[in-house]
C-alpha cells in the first residue's frame, strides 16, 4: 500500500454523530434567542471545533454566549448515550487496513473519548486519538493533521485522510495528504460529493466498504 498511516476524522467518518450535534446546538441557540436552521449549521460549521462555531457565532450576533461549550457539553452527552452509532462498515475496514490508522478530529479529547468508548471504537485507536484542542489552528489549517503524522512518526505524503466536511479536506490539502471525501453520514445532503471534490477530495465514497477498492484503483 501506498500509505502509511490513514488519519479518520471522527464526526461523521467514524460515528454517526453531526445530527446529534446539531440537534444539541440548536437547543443551546435557542436558549440565547438565536434561531439556526440544522441545514444552516450543517452548512456553516460541519467541521469545525466548537470554539471556532462559538467564536463566529459571537461575532455574528455581537454579544457573548455564556457558557455555552458547558450546556452543549450536558446537552449532547445523553443524546450520545441514547442514539449514538458508529458509521456501518468500519470496523471491518479496520480489520483489513494493513497500515496503521488514528483519528485527526475537531472534537475536545473528552468528546472523542465518551463517544469512541460509547460505539466500542476506542480501543482500536487509542492513544492515537488526536484533538483540534492540541493545536494552534483547527481545520481548515492544516495544523491537526501535521501534529498526528508527527506524532504517528509518518511523513505527511505517505499519510491518506477520511474526511466528511470541506473544511477536513481542505485541511488534508494544505498539509500536502489525499483526502478521500466520505458522504455516508446521515447530516449529508444532495451536492455533498461536489463540494468535498471541489475542495480537493482524491475521491468521495458513500460506503466503507467503497474504501479499498477505491484505493486499489487509484493507487495501488
Amino acid at each position: 500500500m501506498r500509505f502509511d498511516l490513514v488519519i479518520f476524522d471522527c464526526d461523521g467518518v467514524l460515528i454517526d454523530s453531526e445530527l446529534l450535534s446539531v440537534q444539541a446546538d440548536r437547543e443551546c441557540l435557542a436558549e440565547d434567542g438565536i434561531d439556526l436552521s440544522a441545514e444552516e449549521i450543517i452548512e456553516r460549521y460541519t467541521g469545525l471545533s466548537l470554539a471556532a462555531m462559538l467564536g463566529d457565532l459571537e461575532a455574528r450576533y455581537g454579544r457573548p454566549l455564556p457558557d455555552f461549550a458547558m450546556r452543549h457539553r450536558e446537552r449532547l452527552r445523553p443524546l450520545f448515550e441514547a442514539d449514538l452509532r458508529p458509521i456501518p462498515g468500519v470496523g471491518a475496514l479496520l480489520d483489513l487496513l494493513a497500515c496503521r490508522v488514528c483519528v485527526a478530529s475537531s472534537s475536545t479529547p473528552e468528546r472523542l473519548q465518551h463517544a469512541l468508548s460509547l460505539v466500542g471504537l476506542l480501543d482500536r485507536f487509542q492513544p492515537h486519538v488526536f484533538s483540534a484542542s492540541e493545536v494552534a489552528h483547527g481545520k481548515p489549517a492544516p495544523d491537526l493533521f501535521f501534529h498526528a503524522a508527527d506524532r504517528m512518526g509518518v511523513a505527511p505524503q505517505r499519510c491518506l485522510v477520511i474526511e466528511d466536511s470541506v473544511p477536513g479536506v481542505a485541511a488534508a490539502v494544505a498539509a500536502g495528504m489525499p483526502a478521500i471525501g466520505f458522504t455516508g453520514g446521515s447530516h449529508c445532503r444532495p451536492g455533498h460529493e461536489a463540494r468535498l471534490a471541489a475542495a480537493g477530495a482524491a475521491l468521495v465514497i458513500d460506503r466503507m466498504t467503497e474504501l479499498l477498492p477505491a484505493l486499489a484503483r487509484r493507487w495501488l
